[in-house]
């Protein structure tokens, strides 16, 4: 199958679920919406690959999965820490304008009320009550690679503009 050049990373495998061979995925979303609704995920353990999904369902905040291919637990284990894909012309529609599926966010630049750069969301992350945005400083000099935790909620994040590919952030260059 020709890999898709959509490919939106979605969640991990963080390990096996059960003795037949079923894995246990750690979804970025917690509604986990397009990998339970898509038959075909792209893995890259050992390298970038097409599986197919007999079931899957949400378990515990997981989403655990029977593959095609996959008939015990040492093979489910083998695929411990791949990177779980689908392509993003899968992803079911987002209808609330105030609502973003995190690969949206990876890559946009964040500045804040002053109009400094703050840098690039470089990857977001769950506490558990809310999204965490993870900026990496791309300044020159004692800045340069310093990540930012920035809670992703009404109070800080001002305004998306996925056209502009930018964020603006209620949140100081010191914090």
């Amino acid at each position: 199958m020709e890999i898709p050049g959509d490919l939106a990373q979605v969640g991990f495998i963080a390990g096996a679920y059960g003795v037949a061979g079923g894995v246990r995925i750690r979804p970025f979303s917690a509604d986990a919406d397009a990998l339970l609704h898509s038959a075909t995920w792209w893995l890259d353990k050992p390298g970038l690959h097409d599986v197919e999904v007999k079931r899957a369902k949400m378990h515990s905040g997981d989403v655990v999965a029977g593959l095609v291919g996959v008939t015990d637990r040492d093979m489910a284990e083998a695929l411990k820490g791949a990177g779980v894909f689908i392509p993003r012309s899968q992803f079911p529609e987002i209808k609330d304008e105030n609502e973003f599926y995190w690969s949206d966010l990876i890559g946009l630049e964040v500045d804040n009320l002053q109009g400094e750069r703050l840098g690039v969301v470089h990857d977001m992350m769950s506490n558990g009550p809310q999204s965490i945005l993870r900026v990496m400083a791309d300044a020159v000099g004692e800045e340069a690679g310093q990540e930012r935790l920035i809670p992703f909620v009404e109070q800080y994040v001002i305004k998306v503009d996925k056209a502009a590919r930018k964020i603006v952030v209620d949140w100081g260059l010191d914090y």
